[in-house]
Formats: structure tokens, sequence, C-alpha cells
């Protein structure tokens, strides 16, 4: 028996295997009892520096068997493997894979699974298991053994080069939206080059998906006339694929993410998840510096000792490993006072938060406006009583996210900073903490004790519609426990109303780049 993988864990190939050649990859799951008929694939994305795929045909799954360079070999949806769990069974010749590939993703899909209403929740037991293809030994095993929900396609492993070895990941990481989900998040358009091998549409191995068809015919590229069989179609949303997402990563953001993997692989996965937020909100390549600021009045004070709050703080730094590539965020304090706390990055990231506290004890007041301005001061520091009566650019726009758990003092202070920053390239995502009086729905005695008890988020609700801005710049929703929503849900919450804002700025000269 190989080695045993957790989720996360890495695995060398060659320390005790310095002659290995082929390996082969075996995925397999088990169904929960159902009348359904499911429809399982799984599928290989081979990916270029850039986290691409440098050609189509480096896309592998039922319909294209082989990748380009012969490295790759789906054996096809059939129970195939040397044990009689394997579902489909995937052969790498690792000295056959090109040198433009530096990493190979393994996904498992359900087809057709939203029509069916189906997803990983009513699947388990499954693996993927590495083996030496020559001596049929097994070399490592990762059994999932996350929780799914509505997730209809998991990224199984990952196979990537590192200082010219290549080594296995356990991932183990959901998505909602099917095969899209990696489609839209590892293919772009491609314009193949003269020198690429020609290929051959008539080989029994490579029937070219749809996907690929409409988009050389949507880049008016010659290709010779060929009958295509009935095939199965990935469930892909080839409108939307129509103008594929460019990827315009800098070597600095590309060595970000190496580094996330290497030294925070908890903040690369909730990267991950931040992701799909932002292709939702058309947000991939967006550039942006990004703040938290944090209520410190005694009344956070449990938030604090359970360790909520560094684990928000966490979520954040994800969001803004992807807005800015220089994987920091910074860090504001109020409470009667306001502060600048520092840069939390990924190399101090652990106990961020109790580190601060010790330099900033909890205070027994709350005053939004002071810790408004000195944020506005921080980053636009040429107005320094405050004032602001006309526009301002910049070409990276600012996103603060605003934590607290109540009302403040200085009202109509906050509201006047509000109004100045709408003509600044700053951005406000508030967000309360605790049960709105809006949520007490009993009648009553109860019903009076529950809305006593409850928070009054009313003035937060103000500030989001407030009138007399040249720009609505804020956004507001509350949580009764930051941990009581998914990751998935917060991004898109955090995604909410600042796309239509970064549209805004640029029309109104805020933001310098188109």
């Amino acid at each position: 028996m190989g080695i045993q993988l957790s989720k996360g864990e890495r695995f060398d190939l060659f320390p005790a295997n310095p002659n290995l050649q082929k390996v082969s990859f075996a995925l397999g799951w088990q169904i929960n009892e159902t009348k359904d008929n499911f429809d399982i694939d799984a599928s290989v994305f081979m990916l270029g520096a850039e986290g691409k795929i440098p050609h189509e045909r480096y896309f592998v799954f039922y319909n294209n068997l082989r990748s380009l360079d012969d490295s790759v070999h789906h054996l096809g949806n059939h129970q195939t493997g040397k044990n009689p769990g394997d579902k489909e069974t995937i052969n790498v010749d690792l000295h056959k894979i090109s040198p433009e590939i530096q990493e190979i993703i393994f996904v498992v899909t359900i087809h057709e699974a939203q029509a069916k209403n189906q997803n990983f929740s009513q699947i388990h037991n499954a693996f993927i298991r590495l083996d030496n293809s020559e001596t049929h030994s097994e070399l490592a095993c990762y059994n999932l053994q996350e929780h799914f929900s509505g997730e209809t396609a998991v990224e199984f492993g990952r196979l990537y080069k590192k200082n010219g070895k290549w080594r296995f990941q356990a991932v183990g990481q959901g998505y909602n939206a099917g095969l899209k989900s990696f489609v839209d998040k590892y293919y772009v358009e491609i314009k193949q080059e003269d020198n690429q091998p020609e290929t051959n549409l008539n080989n029994s191995d490579f029937a070219p998906p749809e996907l690929v068809i409409n988009e050389l015919a949507a880049t008016q590229l010659k290709i010779p006339e060929v009958v295509i069989p009935e095939l199965k179609i990935p469930e892909l949303a080839i409108t939307e694929l129509a103008t594929p997402k460019v990827s315009n990563k800098s070597q600095k953001a590309i060595d970000l993410e190496k580094k996330l993997e290497e030294k925070a692989p908890h903040i690369f996965n909730l990267v991950k998840k931040a992701d799909i937020s932002l292709q939702k909100a058309n947000l991939t390549n967006h550039d942006a510096k990004v703040a938290l600021c944090l209520d410190i009045s005694v009344s956070m004070s449990a938030l604090y000792s359970a360790g909520k709050i560094q684990r928000l703080a966490e979520k954040i730094l994800a969001l803004g490993c992807r807005f800015d590539d220089n994987a920091a965020i910074d860090i504001f304090l109020f409470g009667i006072n306001s502060y600048y706390a520092g840069e939390m990055t990924i190399e101090n990231f652990p106990n961020f938060i109790h580190h601060i506290l010790k330099r900033y004890p909890l205070e027994g007041g709350t005053y939004y406006g002071r810790v408004m301005q000195e944020i506005r001061n921080f980053y636009f520091p040429d107005s320094r009583d405050g004032s602001r009566y006309a526009p301002i650019s910049a070409d990276k726009p600012v996103y603060v996210m605003f934590v607290t758990d109540g009302a403040t003092t200085d009202e109509s202070a906050t509201k006047q900073q509000l109004q100045w920053s709408s003509y600044e390239p700053l951005f406000w995502q508030f967000m309360a903490i605790g049960k709105s009086q809006k949520d007490v729905k009993r009648k009553g005695v109860g019903g009076w004790f529950a809305r006593a008890t409850a928070s009054d988020f009313s003035f937060l609700e103000q500030l989001d519609e407030m009138g007399d801005r040249h720009l609505d710049n804020a956004d507001f929703f509350s949580v009764e426990d930051p941990e009581s929503i998914a990751d998935e849900e917060l991004y898109d919450l955090l995604t909410t109303e600042y796309p239509n804002w970064v549209k805004s700025a640029r029309l109104k000269n805020l933001l310098l780049y188109s």
C-alpha cells in the first residue's frame, strides 16, 4: 500500500522511485442508493506557466482521450483499473510531457447535473490513486473525506512540477458550476501557431468538442471540412464562452500563486473559492488595494476571543491576494480612536489579530467617522482636513471591508466622510455582525424582548441608501455570525455592488484604466 494523503498534502514521486517514467491515476466513487442515473466523468487540464491550457488538445476528456504531446491517455468511461472500485483510469508518461506543461489538474464532474438535480452530496467513498504503471504498485492514495453539498464538480488532485521534478497534491476542492467551472478558469482563446502539430480530426481517439469548433469558427480560422459524429457535449454554456476570458496575469501574480501553494495553502484554498465569485462578477483580472477596518469596541470581545475575527481577516486576505499581487491587506482599527495597525500578509497572518489586540486593547466606544477619515488620509493625503468637493482619480481603486457590531456615536461625521469619499476611487463594504431587529418576526412580549436584545443596523442601512453623493460608493449586509455562512456565499456578498461601482467610477473618471 502506498502513502495515504490528506487534503492539501503533497507527495514527491521520485525519491523512492528515481527511475519512474509511467504512472496511472485511478479515480473512483460510489453513488448513494438512488433511482437516478448518474453520468460521472473524469477530465484532465494540462496547464502552462500562466495557468491556462496552451492548446485545446491539452484538455483531455471523453471526446479527446489523448493529449497533444501523447503524454496523457484517458482510458475512457470504462472500469478498466486494476482494482474493482476504479471507475476511470488516466495514464501519464512523465517523459513525454511537453516542457511547456507545468501542471496537470484531475477533475471529476457530473454530466447534466443541474438538469437532473444531482450533486456530490449523493456521492461517497471518492478517491484518486497514483500507481507505478510498470511495477503495478501503489504510490499514493487520497480518499476524499469532505462533506460536499451542492457541488457538481470536484478537483481531486494535481500533478505539478517543482525544481524540474513532478509532485502530486491532494486537493478535494468542490465547485458549483460543473465542468464549466474549470473551462472558465483554464481555457482561453488560442491562436494556434503554424509550427503546432497538425490535429488529425479523423483520429478515432479524438472527436473535437463543439466548444473547440465554435471557437475556431469565431476566430475565422480555416479548418478542413469534416463530418463531426454525434458527440456527448460537456455541460458548457457555449454562448458564455464566445468571448473567452484572456489571462493578463503578470509574472509577479504567477509567482504569488506558487508562493501561496507552498507557504499558505489555507489562504490558497480561500483564494480559489474567491475566484468563483470574482468570475461571476467579471472581476477576474481586477486590480485594487484592499483594506480591512475592524471594530475594537468592547462588545466585540467574544468574537475576537473565539477567533472568528482572525478567520474573517484571513478570508479578506485571500480576496486581497487576488485583487493585489503584493499579497497584503492594510488593517485599520476603530473604537473611540482610530489606528492603522499595519499590513497583514501571507507571512504574518497566523495569529495576526491576536497580536495587534495586545497593542490596541478593546475600547469603550464606537466612532465610524474618525477611522473613515484616517483611511481616506492614508490613501489620498492631499485633503488634510478630509473635505472633498471635486473628483480625483487613481489607477487602482481602494476596496474597504468595514466590520462592526453596532451603531456609531458620530453619525453626522460619518455621513460627511461618506459624502466626501464619493469623489474618491474608494468603495466601502459595510458588514454588521449580530442579529438584526429586522429579522425578528415574533409578536407580543417575546418579540419585544427579542428586538430589544437585537442589534439596530438602521444607520448602516441609511449609509447604503444615502443621497447627495457624487457616486454610490457603499454597500451593506449583516450576518448574525461571521461563520454562519459559507465562504462562497461571503465572497458573493462582498462582490454584489462593487462591480457596478467600478463601472460607474470609470465613467466618472475616478479610475484611469479601462
